[in-house]
């Protein structure tokens, strides 16, 4: 294990791209979230605004 770990020598450079990527992946998802549930919540408003929405009449 302690082998796997070294990565032959070139840890310190293998464990922080490995850490780097995993922080940069989970701010890209965490961003991703925010943006979502701020469009949601402006579109939201702009129908809250809109007001109800009157149905066409029909002719029969």
């Amino acid at each position: 294990m302690d082998r796997f770990l070294a990565m032959g020598g070139f840890a310190m450079y293998v464990w922080p791209a490995y850490a780097a990527f995993f922080v940069i992946l989970a701010g890209d998802v965490l961003a991703t979230v925010v943006r979502r549930r701020r469009v949601l919540r402006e579109l939201r408003g702009r129908l809250a605004r809109q007001g109800p929405r009157r149905r066409p009449r029909t002719s029969a």
